[in-house]
């Protein structure tokens, strides 16, 4: 659907429009659109040509966003529209995130805020989550939605690039509980060169605003094999979580597979995971930090940083075991763990994929 943008936009000379809702402040002529491709000057007027525009709804197990210390066991309703302010060679949902809106008019349905909390609820989700593709870009609604989710008792979770002005989140951070922030690289060569991103600075910058706000964040950072993978760089990273995060924040190394323009590159070696997770953990201090894409590895688990004792063992999406109490302490020695809600893994779940 269309609507008449409310996201910070500024009007200039010539019925020409700044748009301010992510950091590359796209100036937009009439009658064109900006970088993401769903944003449009009409007569001097910016108009988001995706609101409630979906592609996908599917009911998810938490565990896929990925957050791993929020809600344990926990369903997202998640749902997705079109259009990226990235361009990652590499990704994963290229089919949605690299295309307009007239090129992915076949698979569209449209949705209002009070349909897709009325679904959420339906499906018994205790969160909904704007995910898939970016979500900044479809601000309009999905702003609309979280307000109206947290009036139901429903929770918000961002699964972002992270790539939003201060103003807009400003606008928009009161009503997420949640977000899960991929920072691809410590380095502006990497994305710039892989992401078509001038700079990753605005990342850090929106992700350390939002846990300063109270929203629960957690990073992950897809390591590519002879692109990311270099070892001081990860250390940046980890440092940079663990001083300005705090050593609590969760950071998931997740692997690569080849995808869309990448598809020439090698998943990345187990080994590699399993180094950046020491450096992280060991040499910097983080408490809770996770491998992700290699379903039954031990780095799925989340330990107690006080004895070590897995406290929760994961096998994939699913929980296999847990062992804190109600009040989220460890058995063993009573530490208290860094998750936030309840657990909700104890419950029958039958995941349904509506779409």
């Amino acid at each position: 659907m269309i609507r008449e943008a409310f996201a910070p936009h500024k009007k200039l000379d010539g019925n020409k429009i700044r748009c301010d809702l992510c950091p590359r402040h796209c100036v937009i002529p009439p009658g064109r659109r900006g970088f993401c491709k769903t944003r449009e000057n009409r007569d001097g007027k910016l108009y988001t040509l995706i609101y409630g525009s979906l592609t996908a709804l599917a009911v998810d197990p938490i565990e896929k966003k990925p957050l791993y210390n929020f809600w344990p066991g926990a369903l997202a309703f998640s749902i997705s529209t079109v259009g990226c302010s990235f361009a990652c060679k590499f990704c994963q949902n290229w089919s949605i995130s690299q295309v307009t809106i007239e090129e992915a008019r076949g698979r569209i349905e449209e949705y209002s805020p009070e349909e897709i909390v009325a679904l959420a609820k339906k499906y018994d989700c205790e969160t909904i989550a704007y995910t898939y593709n970016e979500p900044i870009i479809w601000f309009e609604f999905v702003y609309d939605t979280a307000k109206l989710a947290h009036k139901e008792g429903v929770k918000n979770i961002l699964v972002t690039n992270g790539y939003i002005t201060l103003e807009a989140l400003e606008e928009l951070v009161p009503y997420i509980d949640a977000a899960n922030i991929d920072i691809k690289a410590f380095s502006d060569k990497f994305y710039k060169e892989l992401c078509s991103v001038p700079s990753f600075k605005p990342v850090l910058e929106a992700t350390k605003y939002m846990k300063e706000k109270g929203v629960h964040v957690e990073c992950t950072n897809l390591i590519i094999p002879g692109y990311n993978d270099n070892f001081d760089e990860i250390r940046q990273l980890a440092r940079w979580v663990f001083e300005e995060l705090g050593p609590d924040t969760p950071l998931h190394f997740s692997r690569f597979y080849p995808h869309y323009k990448m598809i020439y590159v090698s998943p990345t070696p187990i080994s590699t995971l399993v180094k950046a997770r020491e450096i992280a953990m060991k040499e910097i201090g983080l408490h809770y930090v996770y491998i992700g894409n290699v379903p039954g590895h031990e780095g799925e688990y989340t330990y107690c940083p006080e004895c070590g004792y897995p406290v929760v063992k994961r096998l994939g999406f699913d929980i296999t075991e847990w062992n804190l109490t109600e009040d989220m302490k460890c058995k063993k020695c009573g530490t208290k763990i860094a998750i936030k809600g309840e657990y909700r893994g104890d419950r029958h779940r039958l995941i349904n994929y509506i779409r």
